[in-house]
């Protein structure tokens, strides 16, 4: 049987890139997107190529929870062990936290912690009666680092790497590996319109080659956090 990857949100940016990536290793993968037309193409294009991999993809909102748990029943249905489980759902809204517009934070908390919390939730319990399996969350520079106009959007990203940072230590004992990405800027969607040189961001094929590497080690070592910046530093 071959493995199978779900990832959160796998249409775009990082997390068409990790898709991808697993998915040329012969994973099958499981995703989701709010967008059924751009989940059809990703699926599409991906069975072109010559990876054995299957796509099963479903559109979801992953700030609903009733939709997140929708999507991991829809993943149980396809009666294959989850080896690979990566939360990257999330969104941005800059401002300041004295200043942003009402209900910003509610937002951010709901796409980018709640979805991972309630995925997780969802999924692990046959990786715990396994033992064995890897939980990735998409954190983020803004999660270990606050900076100005950051707001709800760094409050959320705090909060994801803790509840990351707890899954680590409840999940040691079942040998289920959880990891912790903390990416800088990436260039994806989200920093469209920006007058900056594509070569000052970080690619999105080089988070997805770090995410895989990382899962590649041995099941003795855990990377417990992927932190990775622009060669020239922050943005």
């Amino acid at each position: 049987m071959r493995k199978l990857a779900v990832i959160s949100s796998g249409t775009k940016g990082i997390g068409r890139a990790t898709v991808e990536r697993f998915h040329r290793e012969g994973f099958d993968v499981a995703t989701c997107s709010r967008n059924e037309s751009d989940l059809l193409d990703l699926k599409a294009t991906l069975e072109r190529t010559d990876s054995p991999g299957r796509v099963y993809v479903k559109a979801v909102d992953m700030s609903d929870p009733s939709q997140v748990n929708a999507f991991a029943r829809f993943v149980k249905d396809h009666n294959q062990p989850v080896d690979v489980l990566f939360n990257n759902t999330g969104m941005f809204i800059p401002g300041a936290v004295h200043e942003e517009t009402e209900g910003n934070l509610e937002k951010m908390m709901e796409t980018n912690l709640y979805s991972a919390y309630h995925l997780t939730r969802a999924l692990i319990g046959d990786m715990k009666t396994r033992k064995e399996g890897h939980v990735f969350t998409m954190g983020s520079i803004a999660g270990v680092q606050a900076y100005a106009n950051g707001g709800s959007y760094s409050i959320s990203k705090f909060a994801l790497h803790g509840f990351t940072k707890a899954l680590r230590e409840e999940m040691k004992p079942f040998g289920v590996r959880v990891t912790s990405v903390l990416a800088g800027a990436t260039y994806t969607a989200s920093w469209g319109g920006v007058d900056l040189p594509e070569d000052r961001f970080m690619k999105s094929s080089d988070v997805a080659d770090a995410i895989y590497g990382t899962y590649s080690l041995s099941k003795n070592t855990v990377v417990e956090e992927i932190l990775l910046r622009p060669q020239l530093g922050d943005i």
